[in-house]
């Protein structure tokens, strides 16, 4: 029995450490699928940098809350343009003093006074953008408490419905400026951030670029060390059987050398481009990134009319050139009409009573007219209005000429761009081209001088440097190009790939 039970708890043991085992190795596994899951890269095209950066990067950031700063400021505006309610109200007004108090004969005495005042009035106001005016509709009540040392007494004043403008003649109008101007800052605003939005999308093209050559720099380097090392190997082989010299042994010794070193200031680079590309990105990730280059290149003409004028029409700058005519001409505006003859009608009617009971004060109310113009004569200025009209007429004139110089060399730059996007298409395929020719002979020189067929070491290292600069070259070239591209875009805020304005909707902005 004591043999049976010990087989049997042998047994149990057996089976429990083969179960704890397998349990430990099942988590063992499974830490290490997920440490290889954590450790793949990320892959990412051009399109999805572009996407990320406009959408996380710190200057699309500062972009979107310059455009929400300009579309708080504009709504702000046209706000001042409606109907302004207001409640304005004193409760209470307490003043206990000694004052002089005038006497039936004309006389002055002191005497002490208590009075408290209570008041509320609301009240509707309107610019009127067209004439620089400002109507208003009003409604109040008051009550006058007076405090005696024997007595008291209460009295109200109401005034159920007061209507009034106040109108300048021959003033400056702020109002028919602003209603040209403001609009137009606005609009340009939303097309600056359009702008804005472009130049992330060129500075995220370096970014990607800067990292994906870096990226091949480091793979050519990886790829020249592994050749140069089967080199030197086979060279040392023949150098034993006599068939190369020793200074070529030590030429494919020194080359390897080098290869070895480029791996190293290649690798150091990358980690410094990745840095600064995770940087301006904005990724919160250990992961490490692969550059996925793109491979597809959309290549059409470009009409230089054409780019003109969509850029006329749709750019900051062709807005931005017209305000400021704009803003001259209204500061001239202001300098012809201050300093000078000027006059402004006030006049209101309305309603009023007074009573001793709140509920009399609104009994058979009382008509009120109040009319009032006023006027301003300037007599002598010493030349003070004249010699403000002068700047501003000669600031007008100033403004014009930058302008039109502005515009030339804006129109100019449009020039140049379209004509170096349209020799892209060359540039690109020769770029291509030169890569894949430089490549042909660089692998047919390794295999000829590993079998021997080339003796001259200095005509393999030619091989390997034209090699590496052409594909270096392409990528320039592809770097080129969509810089080229966005820096397009920017310039006229049209996408002419798929024949489209490049626009945005405000509400989008400020909701993201």
């Amino acid at each position: 029995m004591m043999t049976i039970k010990t087989i049997n708890n042998q047994s149990f043991f057996r089976t429990l450490f083969k179960g704890l085992l397998m349990l430990l190795l099942y988590f063992f596994l499974a830490e290490t699928k997920h440490a290889n899951a954590q450790q793949e890269p990320d892959y990412l095209s051009l399109t999805e940098v572009i996407k990320i950066a406009q959408e996380k990067s710190p200057d699309a950031m500062i972009a979107r809350h310059r455009f929400r700063r300009s579309y708080w400021e504009y709504r702000s505006f046209r706000a001042g343009y409606l109907p302004n309610l207001r409640l304005d109200a004193t409760l209470p007004n307490f003043n206990r003093s000694i004052e002089a108090i005038p006497q039936s004969d004309g006389s002055e005495i002191y005497r002490e006074r208590t009075l408290a005042r209570y008041s509320t009035n609301v009240s509707i106001t309107q610019k009127v953008g067209l004439t620089g005016g400002e109507v208003f509709l009003q409604s109040g009540l008051q009550r006058l408490d007076n405090f005696y040392t024997d007595t008291s007494t209460r009295q109200y004043l109401s005034t159920p419905v007061n209507i009034g403008f106040r109108q300048p003649l021959f003033g400056y109008n702020a109002y028919k400026w602003d209603k040209q101007i403001e609009p137009m800052r606005y609009e340009e605003a939303k097309r600056q951030y359009l702008e804005a939005n472009e130049r992330v999308a060129s500075t995220a093209i370096n970014h990607f670029f800067n990292l994906l050559m870096a990226q091949v720099d480091k793979s050519i380097a990886l790829k020249n060390q592994a050749n140069y090392d089967t080199l030197y190997n086979i060279a040392k082989g023949r150098f034993v059987l006599g068939k190369i010299a020793e200074n070529e042994l030590l030429q494919l010794e020194l080359n390897l050398l080098r290869a070895e070193s480029s791996v190293e200031t290649a690798d150091l680079n990358y980690q410094n481009m990745l840095f600064t590309f995770k940087s301006y990105l904005r990724l919160q990730t250990n992961q490490s990134v692969v550059l996925v280059p793109p491979s597809k290149t959309d290549h059409y003409n470009v009409s230089i009319e054409e780019a003109l004028g969509e850029a006329r029409s749709n750019t900051s700058s062709g807005l931005n050139f017209d305000r400021q005519i704009l803003e001259a001409q209204s500061q001239l505006s202001m300098a012809r009409t201050q300093g000078r003859f000027d006059a402004e009608i006030n006049a209101s009617f309305g309603l009023t009573q007074t009573a001793d009971k709140f509920i009399n004060s609104y009994n058979k109310p009382l008509d009120e007219e109040r009319v009032a113009i006023g006027i301003t004569i300037p007599i002598l200025d010493w030349g003070q209005a004249k010699g403000r009209i002068k700047m501003a007429e000669s600031n007008l004139e100033l403004v014009r000429t930058s302008i039109e110089q502005e515009r030339m060399d804006f129109e100019q730059n449009i020039f140049l761009k379209v004509m170096h996007f349209n020799m892209q298409k060359n540039q690109l395929l020769i770029a291509s081209k030169a890569d894949t020719v430089a490549q042909k002979r660089f692998d047919v020189t390794q295999k000829r001088y590993m079998i021997g067929k080339v003796n001259d070491i200095l005509e393999l290292n030619n091989a390997q440097i034209d090699n590496d600069n052409a594909k270096m070259g392409y990528y320039n070239a592809l770097k080129t190009y969509w810089n080229s591209y966005y820096e397009l875009r920017q310039l006229t805020l049209f996408d002419f790939r798929d024949n489209r304005k490049i626009s945005v909707l405000p509400e989008k902005v400020i909701v993201n």
